[in-house]
């Protein structure tokens, strides 16, 4: 089990951002490749769907399989909305938040339904999936660059859930405190990203 925590962690380093925000300028390249670096390049998509991936953990029970679902199938539809061209208000500060809000249920450990915690998640996938869809590039596979986006989600899902594990793991001797911290640490980059700070 450690392994595989420590796979999913190096894993996680890898996809580490080159900036704060993904949806601006992404060149010319369309399909599976673009949809997936969609998310793993900007720091607020990373740090929200890591963190479901950690909540869901945290959660546990359905929660592991139904937040990460929800999430990607969600995501889809706010995808087609963007896609479509439908007004959406508020996109980046609904992904901001949904960093703030996710990190804070975290470190605050809150055991929500898991009902409750899932539409939670969908609300914030519908601005996640959004960004995809209006940043789609014109002339590639719609349906490829969904795949890739959605494959990348659900990757960084895993991660979280791994993160989750190890958080679980190393928790058996420091208590609640490290969700707290890691918790804190997504808020409070959420709060730096929702104001531009980062």
């Amino acid at each position: 089990m450690r392994n595989v925590t420590s796979r999913l962690l190096a894993l996680s380093l890898i996809v580490a951002p080159t900036s704060a925000f993904a949806h601006p300028g992404h060149g010319e390249t369309a399909g599976f490749v673009h949809g997936f670096m969609h998310p793993v390049g900007g720091l607020d998509h990373i740090l929200a769907m890591v963190a479901v991936g950690i909540l869901a953990y945290q959660l546990g029970g359905r929660a592991l399989w139904l937040l990460p679902t929800v999430f990607v199938g969600v995501m889809g539809l706010g995808w087609v909305m963007g896609a479509a061209d439908v007004h959406l208000p508020y996109v980046e500060t609904g992904i901001a938040a949904s960093v703030i809000v996710l990190g804070a249920a975290i470190a605050l450990g809150i055991q929500a339904p898991v009902a409750i915690a899932a539409v939670i998640a969908g609300i914030f996938a519908v601005f996640h999936g959004f960004a995809h869809g209006i940043d789609m590039p014109l002339g590639g596979s719609p349906v490829n660059y969904a795949a890739g986006f959605l494959a990348a989600t659900a990757m960084l899902h895993a991660i979280g859930i791994g993160i989750g594990v190890a958080l679980g793991q190393l928790g058996q001797n420091y208590g609640k405190a490290l969700y707290r911290v890691a918790g804190c640490v997504v808020a409070i980059a959420g709060t730096a990203i929702l104001t531009q700070i980062i």
